[in-house]
């Protein structure tokens, strides 16, 4: 099957997360012939199957995987992978399985010259460092000579006292060829977990997530979706960051429940309007009614027209003073699409069952004239 093929890909649509799989299906998918595969696949054993014999000739190798477990790999081939140049390995979900599945594979790879590697791994006992790259993966490739990284790890054996320093971390990184290393750690007392990210800069990828407080800067031209997590309040300057930091970025979401310390020392000063000019969708469900004020509030924030916006209608309510506050009206217009129906109740609204269809008050359908509310 695809004797002939030197050229394959199959990604991700933008409407679907297709993977492929093939825990069950028999040994048929091969090619003598295969160079370069981009493939999205359901698990990480069906990455370990493809390189069991059935591309002896592939170079390049891009791969998506959804989920990196630990399980029975006795009838995997573990043997080198000698023609493959080129390796990327991209998987959003976490994995504890970091060092006996994924730095097994690297080590079958000694003639690989490019590598990108996109993890997120949990309750590992070590810090991920130039050292421990250098150890696990840089040694065992003498041809390498472009690593591009992004590893975040989250552990409750990283704690305030351990976690390193970003000085410390720096040392780590002198010999390497990537022109900046990112560092930056955060721990959360009450998941009694650190959490520690590092990366190779300029950063290629489109999706930066759990940013907190710690977040060191810089600007990401490529990110398009990013996520802000933090058991401490996030303050206005901290939002003028991230929009400066992030200027191209269509999806927000915000999980934050810790009441803005600053808000009283603020009502005294003008602030700086904060804008997101490429925003389409804004997730608020998570928060407290800090950050439905620091959205809404058009002496803080001037959203863009038409985006969607996921909020809790009784945090809205209390913000906008049922429906009719100044302060929030202009951002209230610009929404085309806001989730908020599920959270209201009578009066607010009411079941029209000869038409099926639900009767909003007709103040909340003047406060949003262009939103359609799910």
């Amino acid at each position: 099957m695809f004797a002939n093929l030197q050229y394959l890909n199959f990604g991700r649509s933008s409407v679907y997360d297709e993977r492929l799989f093939f825990c069950i299906i028999p040994s048929t998918v091969f090619s003598t012939n295969l160079l370069e595969l981009h493939v999205c696949l359901k698990s990480f054993h069906d990455c370990l199957y493809l390189l069991n014999g059935h591309f002896n000739q592939l170079q390049t190798l891009y791969i998506d995987v959804d989920l990196i477990f630990s399980s029975d790999i006795r009838n995997i081939s573990m043997k080198k992978l000698p023609t493959l140049k080129c390796f990327w390995l991209h998987s959003d979900t976490i994995t504890s399985a970091y060092d006996e599945l994924v730095v097994p594979l690297l080590h079958r790879m000694p003639n690989l010259e490019k590598l990108d590697l996109y993890m997120n791994v949990i309750e590992r006992k070590t810090f991920f460092d130039g050292n421990d790259l250098k150890m696990n993966i840089i040694n065992y490739m003498p041809q390498l000579n472009k690593f591009t990284f992004n590893i975040c790890s989250l552990s409750s054996l990283y704690n305030e006292i351990n976690l390193p320093s970003n000085e410390d971390i720096q040392k780590t990184f002198r010999d390497f060829n990537n022109k900046e290393i990112i560092y930056w750690a955060d721990y959360f007392p009450e998941r009694r977990k650190g959490h520690c990210r590092i990366y190779s800069y300029p950063y290629k990828w489109k999706y930066y997530d759990d940013i907190t407080n710690h977040f060191p800067g810089k600007i990401f031209k490529y990110v398009r979706s990013i996520s802000l997590y933090d058991e401490r309040p996030f303050e206005h300057e901290f939002f003028l960051r991230i929009a400066e930091s992030f200027p191209l970025i269509e999806e927000l979401f915000v999980r934050n429940q810790k009441q803005q310390i600053n808000k009283p020392i603020e009502k005294s000063k003008k602030l700086s309007i904060i804008k997101y000019p490429s925003l389409k969708q804004l997730f608020l469900n998570n928060t407290c009614i800090d950050y439905h004020e620091q959205f809404l509030f058009d002496t803080k924030t001037s959203l863009p027209f038409n985006v969607r916006v996921n909020m809790q209608y009784g945090l809205v309510k209390q913000v906008t003073h049922n429906f009719t506050s100044n302060t929030t009206r202009s951002n209230c217009a610009k929404i085309n699409f806001a989730n908020l129906r599920k959270q209201m109740k009578f009066p607010e609204y009411s079941d029209d069952f000869s038409t099926g269809k639900e009767l909003f008050r007709k103040h909340i359908k003047d406060y949003f004239p262009h939103t359609q509310i799910d």
